[in-house]
This record gives structure tokens, sequence and C-alpha cells, in this order.
């Protein structure tokens, strides 16, 4: 991607409605790179136009299956659950990652022309087979019950002007959709940004899951049908004195004014922190709102985070905090205010990961990544009072 070292931020746009400066806090903050158009025309140029949501959409692949909801192993909280496809649950070289749904992309909470339920997971690629595949998202009609996997990709120019195709390596522990934006969590970098409307259709069959790169018009995207190309970064940066701030996972507040981009640290060392920010989105163009130096700051910062919390979101007015205890330990959500959250114990499998907020149910949503233990499940936020 362009500029990974200085990155040129676009000006950005004064917030809707803003009278005065926002009340920002120091310390940390994030600069957008350039988008990178060029390449990613070049991309268009070689796969054809976009096939965007709606095409993927009309060409989903798999099939989850609906779980029992058994609380001794899917947890006290949980009220509906889905599994992946045979494949998919037992897979050692992907790990479910990120969630997020239509409910945070639209406020009618569907999407596409014609109305879906849809959610969104990341994944990254484990390399356990020795190779790096780069990272993933996931597309899953809650109607149909269909899915397909999309791979994450860098387009680059090179010197002579060649086309060159790369995997997005990044952990991608969270995800927001917002409007047409994908934001996901690149943790130390800050974190990543693509369009669904540049979804792209790649030609021939399902095959060559060991490669990746462009040949002429012969494209390998270790076997993905569909690839989306990202569009900037938000790079991470520290002022001198403060500690750089992990972007571990990510959620979306929708409610709140403005609405806001959650950001939170993973721990397991009990000298590292676990703090929680909240970003300012415009809501005009859901991307972060920028002041007039081009950088990023966070409305604040909370240092009373959970030790081990795989994601955050913001639902009635308090925090929920996903808590994960190892592979064969039922996970924990721990709710209420940064530094005084009451931790319930056995709401949700093992291997929680990032959480999402669906309003008009009230439920909470997570992934679990351990394979042979992997779901989807929406858990009842009264619970968690």
């Amino acid at each position: 991607m362009r500029a990974a070292g200085e990155p040129t931020p676009p000006p950005g746009p004064e917030p809707a409605g803003a009278q005065e400066p926002r009340p920002y806090v120091e310390g940390v903050h994030l600069q957008r790179t350039d988008e990178n158009v060029r390449e990613i025309e070049a991309l268009a140029a070689v796969l054809g136009q976009p096939a965007g949501l709606d095409g993927l959409l009309g060409d989903l692949k798999y099939r989850l299956r609906r779980a029992r909801v058994l609380p001794r192993l899917l947890g006290r909280a949980v009220r509906e659950a889905w599994a992946w496809d045979d494949y998919d649950e037992r897979d050692e070289n992907w790990y479910p990652q990120g969630i997020s749904t239509s409910a945070d992309a639209s406020d009618t909470e569907v999407i596409g022309t014609d109305g879906r339920r849809v959610v969104v997971t990341t994944w990254y690629s484990t390399a356990k087979d020795g190779i790096k595949r780069g990272s993933r998202v996931t597309f899953v009609d809650l109607d149909t019950l269909e899915y397909r996997h999309v791979l994450l990709v860098v387009p680059v120019l090179d010197e002579t002007g060649a086309l060159q195709l790369r995997p997005m390596n990044i952990h991608a522990g969270g995800i927001v959709w917002a409007g047409p934006w994908l934001h996901i969590a690149a943790t130390s970098r800050g974190f990543v940004t693509a369009r669904v409307d540049d979804i792209m259709r790649v030609p021939g069959d399902d095959d060559r899951p060991d490669e990746i790169g462009i040949d002429g018009t012969r494209v390998a995207s270790f076997g993905h049908r569909y690839v989306l190309p990202v569009r900037a970064t938000y790079q991470a940066f520290t002022d001198e004195g403060h500690d750089k701030l992990r972007y571990s996972f990510l959620s979306l507040d929708r409610r709140s004014d403005p609405p806001a981009l959650v950001a939170g640290e993973y721990a397991h060392d009990p000298d590292a922190s676990t703090r929680l920010a909240r970003y300012p989105l415009d809501a005009a163009t859901w991307q972060l709102e920028t002041g007039e130096d081009g950088f990023s700051r966070p409305l604040a910062i909370d240092e009373g985070g959970v030790r081990q919390m795989q994601g955050a979101v913001i639902a009635g007015g308090r925090y929920h905090v996903s808590v994960s205890h190892g592979p064969w330990m039922p996970g924990a959500v721990a709710a209420g205010q940064p530094g005084s959250m009451r931790v319930h114990q056995w709401a949700v499998p093992m291997g929680p990961e990032d959480l999402a907020y669906w309003p008009s149910t009230d439920r909470i949503w997570t992934v679990t990544e351990h394979p042979r233990r992997r779901w989807i499940v929406a858990m009842d936020r009264r619970w968690f009072e």
C-alpha cells in the first residue's frame, strides 16, 4: 500500500453540525493514508467491474447450520447459535476473529437492494501449513444461512507499472461495518479500511489455494472466488511520553452523538494496558472525524478494561466486554463502566472474540475461534443486567 511510512491524509470535512472543537484526548491519534485509487482501478481493469455487495450476495456458496442452544456448551446468555460448515469448522489454517452486522451498516438494519440481514466476520491466516494467506472477510445471509469468504488484498503497482497482488497481513481482530465501509483492526498498525462496492470476482474455479498473484489475465487469490482491495489505512501514532494504543478489536456505537468507533486492547500480560477508546465518526461519510492537522483523535480513553478481553461494545448505556479463558473453558462477559465491570462467567462458548450489537432485537453478537468449537452466537443483553 502507498505511503506506509509517511501517510498524507486527504483534507477532512468539518464534523456535521459542529460549532466548536470537540474535547479530544491527547496522547494517541490516527492518520489516514491516501486511497489506493490507481491500484484498485488497475485491478478492476484485469478482473472487470466490481461485483459489489449485491453481486456477492447473489453468489453465496456455503451454508451455516443452526446449533442447539445448550447453556452448558454455548453459554447461559446465548439465545441463538449457528455453526460453520464442516470444513470451516475444523480448518486450522484460518481462525475467525471480528464480527459486525447490517445493523451497524444501516439504520434500517438491512443491506443490499433487496434488504438482507447480513453478518460479516473476519478471519486471519495462521500459516500452519507454511503459507501466510493474510486475512479475509465472510458475508453471511441470515435468512438463507448461506455465506462466502472474500480475501482481503493489497494491489500494488511496481516501479515498472506492473500490477501485483498481495495478501493483507493483519490479525483482523475486529471489524466495523459503517455505511459502505469496512474498518478492520490491525493491532499496532491501527486499522485498515475497505469499501464493499470494491468486491471483485476472480474468474475461474475456486482453485490454486496455495497461490496469490497476477500473471497476465490469470489471477490467483488463495482459492477465493472474490477479493476485496483495501483502500486506506488509519495509521496509529503516539505522542512522546505516551504508550501506543493497540487496536485489537473494534465495534460501532451508532446511538451516540456523534456515532463512535470503539477500539480496545487485548492483553494477557498483567503489566500490559487494557484501554478502551472511542473515536468520533462523521455520520455523513462514516470515516473518522479529522482535525485541521489531518489527525483523528479519540473522544475518550478509559484505562479500566478487563484482562484477556477480546471484544467490546456499548449497548444499553454500558460496556459489554468478551473475555476468553482458552480453548476449553467457556468464555465470560464483563458488563458495566470501565473500572467497575461485573464479570458474568459461563456466558458464552469458549474462545469468544469481537462483539457487535443489534438494537431492534437487543442482542449482542460474537464469533468464537477454536476449531471444532466455532459458532456465531447472539446473546440476550438484558441477561447482563
